[in-house]
């Protein structure tokens, strides 16, 4: 009696030809991508395949032809780590931005190939970010493929390629905080901006807030959603923060307060604190729109969200430390938080003037400088 065979399955087909197969390290079974002219051909090609499985070296050859436009809309779609916005994004710059390698399959996919795609695209049309977004989104589709056994390696090695340099973000002083926000118009707005540039909320933040998350006795409210409006459909939803630290509350500064009073009394609704004439949830749009005729009015230059880093750089001035930046603007990591940081103008003058009333309160004849003699 024949023994079983140890690895794999061969078959005869109808052509008069054989088929190997085999239950990868995937758990999957998998055809070998030609078929033989005999058995024991097909044999060798299977003792092959458990060598590469044994020493670690085996590929997915299926799945290594499977084209990258087939495998990036998989990765897109089966990654639960990938939100809407960010799908949207990289189908948009596929589209715009990639069409060159959506025909070309994984294994095919090398460096040379890769610097010859992205030397054209930054040659091309295409905005620095919108590329350099293509850019981190090939590397981690290649780096799915490196885990999936399609490929060896990732094949994306251009330093530097994956970020833009951020130009310095411009931040309002408060007096042209205090203009921006009495220009808002119509008047349903103007909470809105307050809280982004004093509170530095995110426009997302904002159009989230519920209207119990605003407790006007206390002074505060709670940021515990973000709401997001995708670019190319209607769809709009709340989600979560990224990190527990995005869910907080915050103290409203007393002097603007009385902006979130008004608003409660003539244009909150039932369940949102910030809605539409229609009195549904209010678009992030709206509120950047109104912003944009301020600022226009106004004659600032920034952006909205510069109004969070606005927010930040005054709560420094105030004397807010980095914890309580951190904790205002709801992230967990520091060098996140040192990015809204910015010198004030005229600050340089009031530090070295606090210094010099740090040294009247101490005892002076110990930082007065003593005379050495020359010789």
């Amino acid at each position: 009696m024949a023994g079983r065979r140890p690895f794999g399955k061969v078959r005869k087909l109808p052509s008069g030809r054989f088929q190997a197969s085999f239950v990868g390290p995937n758990g999957r079974r998998q055809n070998a991508p030609d078929t033989f002219r005999t058995k024991t051909d097909a044999d060798r090609w299977l003792t092959r395949v458990r060598a590469d499985i044994s020493r670690g070296t085996w590929l997915d050859e299926q799945l290594g032809r499977e084209t990258f436009g087939e495998y990036a809309e998989a990765y897109l779609t089966d990654n639960s780590n990938v939100g809407r916005r960010w799908a949207e994004t990289c189908r948009r710059n596929m589209r715009l931005h990639m069409t060159t390698l959506l025909d070309v399959p994984l294994i095919a996919i090398t460096p040379r190939v890769v610097r010859a795609w992205y030397t054209d695209a930054v040659r091309g049309t295409g905005g620095k970010t919108s590329i350099a977004q293509s850019y981190r989104f090939l590397r981690a589709v290649m780096n799915a493929a490196v885990r999936d056994d399609a490929i060896t390696r990732n094949p994306c090695m251009i330093p530097g390629a994956g970020s833009v340099k951020s130009r310095e973000r411009k931040i309002a002083t408060a007096d042209q905080v205090a203009e921006l926000i009495t220009t808002i118009s119509p008047e349903r707005y103007r909470a809105a901006v307050v809280l982004a540039a004093w509170c530095a909320l995110r426009r997302g933040e904002v159009c989230a807030m519920r209207r119990e998350d605003v407790n006007l006795t206390k002074g505060t409210v709670w940021v515990r959603e973000n709401h997001v409006e995708l670019l190319e459909s209607p769809v709009r939803y709340n989600k979560e923060p990224k990190t527990p630290a995005g869910k907080r509350e915050i103290s409203v500064p007393p002097h603007v307060l009385t902006f979130l009073v008004q608003h409660a009394e003539r244009w909150a609704g039932s369940e949102w604190f910030f809605v539409g004439r229609d009195g549904k949830q209010m678009r992030g749009n709206a509120v950047y729109q109104a912003f944009v005729r301020a600022r226009t009015k106004v004659g600032v230059d920034i952006a909205f969200h510069d109004l969070r880093h606005t927010g930040q750089s005054l709560a420094a001035a105030a004397g807010a430390t980095l914890a309580d930046l951190k904790k205002r603007l709801g992230h967990s990591s520091t060098a996140a938080a040192n990015r809204y940081l910015h010198a004030l103008d005229g600050r340089d003058a009031e530090v070295a003037k606090a210094l010099s009333e740090l040294a009247h309160r101490a005892n002076s004849a110990q930082i007065t400088p003593t005379r050495t003699k020359e010789g």
